[in-house]
């Protein structure tokens, strides 16, 4: 767990936040926070001969149970042709399966198998751990923060995507 009375090593931003120095220091926080974050499971995907495509679809699949194939190429904002190539390999390495939609027989519905489930719970807790020390160190007020900062990164036609994710899908 993370020493709460550590101060941070980066100043509070200035009253000029939106100065180029100050917004190059977000961008750099971000580059290093996301690279740092995703090392570990790097290191796992790598064992397994997946990559971080592979791991974005596995946990939106694992969020929405029985999602689309569509509605998972709008989560990723991949082409078809990439999807295809992830779903194709995680269908070989038993991680994912697909099913027929009951209502419309077009939909491909996806799920992971007791594998892939155990794969994603496995990086996720890895994910966990870093970002759960992250927001101890900076305290409820900065998480909600950094979520603001995030969610304004988000297009305006993307965000009920995504504040859509928190929902139980029936």
């Amino acid at each position: 767990m993370a020493d709460i009375s550590r101060p941070s090593a980066s100043p509070g931003a200035s009253p000029l936040f939106l100065r180029e120095d100050e917004i190059r220091r977000g961008v750099e926080l971000l580059y290093f926070g996301y690279t740092r974050l995703t090392n570990a499971i790097d290191q796992e995907l790598g064992k397994q001969g997946l990559g971080r495509a592979h791991h974005r679809a596995l946990y939106f699949i694992a969020r929405q149970p029985d999602l689309t194939v569509g509605e998972l190429l709008r989560l990723l904002a991949i082409t078809k042709q990439s999807l295809g190539r992830v779903l194709k390999e995680l269908h070989d390495r038993d991680l994912v399966v697909t099913k027929t939609g009951s209502l419309d027989r077009r939909q491909k519905l996806l799920r992971l198998t007791d594998k892939g489930a155990a794969l994603e719970s496995e990086l996720f807790a890895q994910l966990r751990e870093k970002l759960s020390a992250a927001y101890v160190t900076a305290g409820q007020e900065s998480v909600t923060g950094f979520w603001h900062v995030l969610e304004g990164l988000v297009p305006e036609s993307d965000r009920q995507m995504v504040f859509d994710l928190r929902k139980e899908k029936s």
